[in-house]
């Protein structure tokens, strides 16, 4: 992937962080089993883009996928751990903690019709 199209990806997901948006999921390998994306914590700048943390994935074609990341905008960084069933109905899970203070679980069912 050239620099270009990489510089281009990291200035919409700054666009995008900056407008309230869900993280642009920048693909870095598909096949027919599934898209492995990096979503990176863009801030910006009027002149400049900067990164504090991503998150890495997969996202299969059912609608499944899989999630890892760290988040270091705050003083004490965060680390997130989840997962989703694919089809009509999905569950999904996930965890949060920085380690010591700030923990969090979450979960949810999306229903599709």
């Amino acid at each position: 992937m050239s620099k270009l199209i990489i510089a281009s990806c990291l200035s919409a997901a700054a666009w995008c962080a900056s407008a309230g948006a869900e993280p642009v999921k920048v693909p870095v390998e598909s096949d027919d089993k599934g898209t492995v994306y990096v979503a990176p914590n863009v801030t910006s700048t009027e002149t400049s883009a900067y990164t504090k943390g991503a998150t890495v994935g997969v996202l299969r074609p059912d609608g499944s996928g899989t999630y890892i990341g760290t988040d270091t905008s705050t003083p004490r960084p965060s680390y997130s751990l989840g997962a989703s069933t694919g089809g009509n109905m999905s569950f999904s899970g996930g965890v949060q903690s920085d380690g010591k203070a700030n923990n969090g679980v979450k979960a949810g069912v999306t229903i599709k019709y």
